[in-house]
């Protein structure tokens, strides 16, 4: 009889599961448990539970090859599966039904998906790049657990767009598990995913950190209260909340102000109707301080891709009948910025379009990456491409200061 204790150990880990399911096509496919299999981009870990269960090296390389012939006879003579390899899988996998049948499975998986998009159009390209990358059948090979996992995502993504609320919030009242939507978890693979395309940019997998973060934020989800922040500066408050009397102290000394997210989303600012201007980077608001303290207009720092405190304080202003003029890095990353920021709110180029480009005589270094168009002029990408150097708001900082000033 098979030893399943061991069989577990030596089959049944996370680290083996592509092999199971390598097996599982085979059996399904009616194919010979035979030859050999190779795993592309394997992990350190993934290459030790093989060889573990070999009891060798696994080679060198990324790509990590198994032969099913090795496996059989390897389970026969340790006793953790005299009968080999077949009855191993029957033991880990259960039984595998018909292709038939699970087809019919996977369809059934896939209905409230289907029903999601009839609903809401704008994720019809998110639904076909499902397909198209087979993102669901990597992340589960079982229709079964497919069909849960599409299913909390549907209830999850009915959700979205939000006001604002706190990711541990959200997976709690919609899986009942506040970390169901952890980093690394599948459902939070495939929600990201789809959260790319409601914030209007081609679905991709989890990213960087960084990455994660700003699509969760832009469809009003964040981490917590107290981690996001936004720095501004010149905003001149008022009287009537914490925040606002925050912003009127700090306008009075001429000193940048951070706000959280939590400070933020009980707040009416209080700020009349005017200009905002709105940079990419700290470097712009500090000097600003410096040289023009209590004077200097309002100014608001994105520092980068925004957080969900900066779409928040941008949406609070605009309320508040604000208008806004932008300037970011000539870079291909600073006009990502600038499409992401005009994607939600109207803003007006602040020496910040082809011709700003083109008249300053700074010279950066090389312009590296790849390549974008900026929504707010079709000009600038070719100027970039011409001219071939990136311009950071370092390099311009005495023109955006006379502006404020």
């Amino acid at each position: 009889m098979a030893d399943l204790d061991r069989l577990r150990r030596l089959l049944g880990g996370e680290e083996t599961t592509w092999l199971l399911d390598r097996l599982r096509r085979r059996m399904l496919n009616g194919k010979p448990l035979s030859g050999i299999v190779t795993l592309g981009s394997a992990t350190p870990d993934q290459r030790r539970a093989i060889e573990r269960l070999l009891g060798r090296r696994a080679g060198t390389g990324t790509s990590l090859s198994v032969s099913f012939d090795e496996v059989d006879a390897v389970l026969r003579r340790s006793g953790s599966a005299p009968d080999g390899l077949a009855d191993a899988a029957r033991l880990l996998i259960g039984a595998v039904p018909d292709r038939v049948q699970e087809a019919a499975a996977w369809a059934a998986a896939y209905v409230p998906l289907d029903e999601l998009v009839a609903r809401h159009p704008a994720l019809v390209t998110w639904r076909g790049w499902l397909d198209a990358t087979g993102l669901v059948r990597r992340l589960t090979s079982d229709p079964g657990i497919a069909s849960t996992l599409i299913t909390t995502a549907v209830r999850v993504l009915a959700e979205l767009p939000s006001e604002g609320i706190a990711l541990g919030r959200l997976a709690a009242e919609t899986t009942g598990d506040a970390h169901g939507l952890d980093d690394g978890r599948p459902l939070a693979t495939i929600v990201l995913s789809a959260a790319r395309v409601l914030r209007g940019i081609p679905p991709a997998g989890d990213g960087t950190a960084g990455e994660r973060r700003t699509s969760w934020a832009a469809v009003g989800v964040h981490r917590d209260e107290l981690s996001s922040s936004v720095l501004c500066l010149g905003l001149p408050g008022s009287t009537t909340t914490v925040t606002g009397r925050i912003l009127a102290l700090a306008k009075d000394a001429g000193e940048p102000c951070v706000l959280t997210l939590r400070q933020l989303n009980a707040a009416r600012l209080g700020v009349e109707a005017g200009i905002v201007s709105v940079c990419e980077n700290p470097i712009v608001l500090a000097s600003a301080a410096d040289e023009l303290g209590p004077g200097c207009p309002p100014l608001v720092c994105v520092n980068g891709q925004p957080s969900a405190a900066v779409w928040r304080l941008l949406d609070l202003l605009a309320t508040d009948g604000a208008r806004f003029r932008y300037h970011g890095d000539f870079d291909w990353g600073g006009i990502r910025i600038g499409n992401t920021l005009r994607d939600r709110i109207p803003w007006e180029p602040w020496r910040f379009d082809a011709s700003a480009y083109s008249a300053t005589s700074v010279t950066g270094g090389p312009l590296a990456g790849r390549p974008a168009d900026a929504s707010w002029d079709p000009g600038l990408r070719p100027a970039l491409e011409r001219r071939g150097v990136r311009i950071e708001e370092e390099l311009v900082l005495p023109a955006l200061l006379d502006d404020l000033r």
